[in-house]
């Protein structure tokens, strides 16, 4: 049987439709360092491990992102690992409610205030490139950019909704709510299915999402390594 793409995401995200992204070469990627953290092995054998581990940087981590839980690489420690509950939509993105706040498109003008908010609301990963994955939409509100959501990992056919931060002082506004209700209609448009990633254990975000359509397919594994 054919595995999923989402049984192994960043595997598929750097050998398929974000190819281009990919450094390193088989047995072992990363991701370009401006966009994030992380790295994948074509398997788990000596020769993949040891080249999974010589793409740990000297002063950051790798994070793996796995079906099943990895082995830590030979000459690489244990920073952290953590369970993914993967979600995948289902059925047709929910409708713009009235009264929304309007959701603009977010460039390299917006990125400093996008690095702000992420470093605040740490919605996962976030480099000096990572507003660049895909197109993000934001909520202003007197030149204040309060909230955005976006996309990172591209599948056959999928796309994946992250980078969803609210400022603490704007939540309960349902700007988040309203973000991703959006960047899933846009996937719709194009055809693609959306797809996200949520720590098993966030029961409000989980709650969120089911809310809007997404459904939890299985649970991934993270784990974290550094040198």
């Amino acid at each position: 049987m054919t595995a999923h793409p989402l049984d192994r995401p960043v595997w598929s995200m750097l050998t398929g439709r974000q190819a281009h992204l990919a450094e390193g070469r088989l047995p072992a990627f990363r991701i370009d360092r401006g966009y994030g953290v992380f790295g994948v092995a074509a398997d788990t054998g000596a020769e993949a491990q040891a080249a999974l581990a010589a793409l740990i940087p000297d002063d950051g981590e790798l994070w793996i992102v796995e079906g099943e839980p990895w082995p830590v690489p030979p000459g690489a420690r244990e920073v952290k690992r953590a369970v993914l509950a993967q979600m995948v939509a289902e059925g047709p993105p929910p409708a713009r409610r009235e009264g929304e706040p309007a959701m603009i498109a977010l460039g390299d003008a917006d990125a400093a205030e996008m690095a702000a908010l992420a470093d605040h609301a740490k919605p996962g990963p976030w480099g000096p490139k990572t507003h660049l994955y895909g197109p993000f939409f934001g909520i202003r509100e007197g030149g204040r950019l309060l909230a955005m959501a976006g996309q990172r990992m591209l599948m056959p056919g999928m796309a994946e909704v992250s980078g969803v931060a609210t400022w603490e002082d704007c939540r309960c506004r349902g700007l988040a709510r309203a973000l991703i209700g959006h960047v899933m209609r846009e996937m719709a448009a194009r055809g693609e299915t959306p797809f996200l990633h949520s720590y098993a254990d966030n029961a409000g975000a989980i709650g969120l999402y089911e809310s809007l359509g997404f459904r939890i397919r299985r649970q991934v594994h993270v784990l974290v390594i550094a040198r």
